[in-house]
């Protein structure tokens, strides 16, 4: 009996089709970085277990994909990209240019349950400003996030894309009801309230010895926040106690996003606080509009990262956004092109005994170039399929043809080949020509400009 293998649990196969959605989005993701003028970087898919540790503690361990190498070294699949990206700022920190604005698209591994959203293996794309403080970063990464989206086809009836500041909000909270060294707590149960029911959040504040007043606070966020993919909660629902300052850095900023064009997709949500300590001032998270998805994007400042790598102190801020969360919603709004697969720009039908002919026109077709003078276009090589039938039926090729997506099939019969010619057919309007072997790449090319 046959042995059948299957992917292992929360991975994926890419055939083709599937291959060419990651690259429509892959390709995206890269085009909106270059031009918003960051530059692509990589590096190990796996690191020492202990960098990983550095950002997110000894707990990370049981998420992660380790293992121990023959030096007993212990290692581990990259979960994320911050890491590598902090461990290689920090080496080289004294000869890097300023800022630094890097992005990456790499694939990452984390050892977790498989669901909707969440596999084990997946792409992420990471947008990193380092070395600039000012708001000003903070906006660019913002603008980078939402250019892509929009390159999607995304609008703000598919997504919202809330914003928060730690450093305001710790403000906004000890100024209330929050005790400076409870700020940690209070961060743990806000990143939790809108995930949880009822029970869930008095077994949440039990755990983390909230008093009444806490719990009295924390259950009017709650009910605030609702369910995920609701209105933001603004500054309007808690803000009547709030420092003036605090209110007046939140307008100001709010302000400044017009004038990026960014406020119709991005609103103050006091809902948003990133669970992940390392944060230090703004955060962000682009979520499903309508709540049926996991976040699509998220990230913010941390100014302290880089120094806990080993570097010095420099400020910092990014995002990652992932291919899964991002392909469900394409998918579910139907913003994904019809047609992502690569077409044939030539079919060539060879009709001939002899495939030679056949063989020297298709290598000088992909590797030509034509320049037209006039209009100052460079067409690079030609993409060229041909058949592989045994058939020299030129009916049945020709239906093949059709089928590539070509829009040109060059016909080698033996009739015109023996006068040094062949038939070239215009599959997109079905006209027809016969034309000189010597002269038909560039008449291949003007046809293609057109």
């Amino acid at each position: 009996m046959a042995i059948t293998f299957q992917a292992p649990k929360g991975t994926r196969d890419f055939y083709p089709s599937d291959m060419a959605v990651r690259r429509y989005i892959e390709d995206i993701w890269r085009k909106v970085s270059i031009r918003h003028g960051f530059q692509e970087v990589d590096g190990p898919t796996f690191e020492l277990l202990d960098l990983y540790k550095i950002k997110s503690g000894d707990e990370i361990v049981s998420q992660l994909f380790s293992f121990t190498d023959r030096g007993e070294r212990k290692l581990a699949l990259r979960p994320e990209f911050t890491p590598t990206l902090a461990r290689m700022v920090a080496e080289k920190a004294a000869g890097l240019p300023r800022p630094i604005k890097w992005f990456s698209i790499p694939r990452c591994y984390r050892a977790e349950q498989p669901q909707k959203g969440r596999l084990r293996e997946f792409i992420q794309w990471n947008v990193d400003f380092i070395g600039e403080a000012s708001d000003r970063a903070d906006r660019q990464c913002l603008a980078v996030c939402v250019d892509a989206l929009l390159e999607c086809g995304l609008t703000a009836s598919d997504i919202r894309i809330g914003w928060n500041h730690r450093e305001l909000l710790t403000k906004a909270l000890t100024s209330t009801f929050v005790a400076p060294d409870r700020v940690s707590n209070a961060y743990y149960v806000l990143d939790r309230l809108q995930k949880y029911d009822l029970a869930a959040r008095n077994a949440l504040y039990q755990e983390q010895q909230c008093t009444p007043q806490e719990r009295e606070h924390f259950e009017s966020f709650a009910r605030a926040f609702g369910v995920p993919g609701g209105n933001p909660v603004g500054i309007g629902d808690f803000a009547g106690n709030w420092p003036a300052d605090v209110l007046k850095s939140i307008q100001v900023f709010e302000l400044r996003l017009a004038d990026t064009g960014l406020a119709e997709l991005c609103r103050f949500d006091l809902s948003v606080v990133r669970g992940l300590a390392y944060y230090t001032g703004f955060v962000f998270e682009v979520m499903d509009a309508q709540g049926q998805n996991r976040a699509i994007a998220g990230g913010g400042r941390y100014d302290q990262l880089i120094e806990m790598f080993g570097g010095p102190a420099m400020p910092a801020v990014g995002f990652g956004m992932g291919d899964v969360v991002l392909e469900i919603l394409l998918r579910e709004r139907h913003k994904l092109p019809e047609k992502l697969m690569p077409v044939a720009d030539v079919f060539v039908i060879n009709a001939l005994e002899d495939s030679a002919v056949a063989d020297q026109l298709i290598t000088q077709l992909r590797r030509s170039q034509w320049n037209a003078a006039h209009s100052v276009i460079i067409r690079p090589g030609l993409n060229v399929q041909t058949s592989y039938r045994g058939t020299r039926n030129i009916g049945k090729l020709l239906q093949e043809a059709s089928g590539s997506g070509a829009r040109i099939a060059l016909i080698l019969a033996p009739e015109e080949a023996g006068r040094g010619m062949l038939k070239l057919k215009n599959l997109a309007d079905r006209s027809e020509m016969e034309i000189a072997l010597s002269a038909v790449i560039n008449r291949v090319h003007e046809i293609l400009t057109k």
